[in-house]
């Protein structure tokens, strides 16, 4: 009653039956009928006179001990030899073996979707990280760098490197419907090694260039970060590399150590660094699904991204900078 009730209230709103079915879930046919019911009865032809479908046959138990079991599972811990994945064809049979009941995969499809159960792709974590750590950094670390910036700090700047390649990564595209976007490669690994840093306050981006990562590398871009930020103390936040730890660095890092302090994320928390997002950014704007013939190619497509986003620094505060707070932060202060 209240998705028919929601509907009608959605039309009044000015809603038209497409823009209802998709935020109810509904086809447009039923929508439709919904509006016919309250434009020939008003809200009593809205009423269920009838039975909307056949009662479940599992229990609200059951469906909740087949629920946990997926979420918590994996088909080969209950029984299921060398099997990882769970399919509808697993979990049809799993109903079958438990409760006696069997199901067609429709009607599997169906009960799942209603527990809340989706078919996706599963995502890495990496499995040293440190919660603990994580949560400390997120919850304390980090509101109290903010909380310092304009009285003790000036500049809030997060660090990283990457390596674009010459083919990066292949990711989902429009093209025409039984064929495949075929990408030429050559099969090498040629490309370029990029260092950057992000200020969270402006939006502005700080990036270079090198033919590889060492020490060396990274204490020429520290002295190109402190040349950009002549007036005030900087922190930069950046991950635990061994380079970011070299005693080649410890002469600069003492004759600079009123101006600049480092402060490192814990270990494995890529997701933590908000450059790690500006890479995502690059690659899935312009490195993804090209071929590209020379380092020369890369270094112009990737310098032509770079002053592009510059010119809306706005786009890269919300897109960038606001990440953790939106993702990752309950503030404390």
């Amino acid at each position: 009653m209240f998705e028919r009730y929601q509907a009608i209230y959605l039309q009044l709103k000015g809603k038209n039956a497409l823009e209802i079915s998709e935020i109810i879930g509904r086809t447009e046919r039923t929508v439709y009928k919904y509006m016919r019911a309250f434009r020939e009865a008003g809200v009593t032809g809205l009423q269920m006179n009838y039975s909307t479908g056949a009662p479940e046959r599992l229990t609200k138990e059951q469906q909740e001990q087949l629920k946990q079991t997926i979420v918590s599972s994996v088909p080969h811990e209950v029984g299921f030899m060398s099997k990882y994945s769970w399919t509808l064809y697993l979990m049809g049979e799993y109903i079958k073996r438990e409760f006696g009941v069997a199901y067609s995969l429709r009607g599997i499809s169906k009960m799942a979707h209603r527990l809340g159960l989706s078919y996706t792709k599963p995502t890495y974590t990496l499995a040293a990280a440190d919660e603990a750590k994580q949560q400390v950094f997120t919850e304390a670390t980090f509101p109290i760098l903010k909380k310092l910036m304009d009285e003790e700090i000036a500049h809030l700047l997060f660090e990283d490197e990457s390596m674009i390649r010459d083919y990066q990564a292949l990711q989902h595209t429009w093209f025409l419907k039984g064929k495949q976007r075929v990408i030429p490669t050559t099969g090498k690994h040629r490309g370029v090694k990029l260092l950057a840093v992000l200020n969270y306050a402006t939006g502005h981006i700080l990036w270079k260039e090198d033919e590889q990562y060492d020490a060396a590398t990274f204490l020429s871009f520290l002295q190109t970060v402190i040349e950009a930020y002549p007036q005030g103390k900087m922190v930069i936040v950046l991950d635990n590399a061994r380079i970011h730890h070299a005693k080649l660095l410890q002469p600069f890092l003492e004759s600079h150590h009123k101006r600049l302090e480092l402060v490192f994320l814990p270990p494995y928390s890529p997701q933590l660094n908000l450059v790690e997002g500006l890479w995502k950014w690059l690659k899935s704007d312009v490195i993804n699904n090209v071929f590209f013939h020379s380092v020369a190619e890369i270094r112009k497509k990737v310098a032509a991204f770079m002053m592009n986003i510059a010119l809306d620094a706005p786009t890269i505060i919300d897109r960038l900078c606001l990440r953790l707070e939106s993702d990752q932060i309950t503030e404390q202060f």
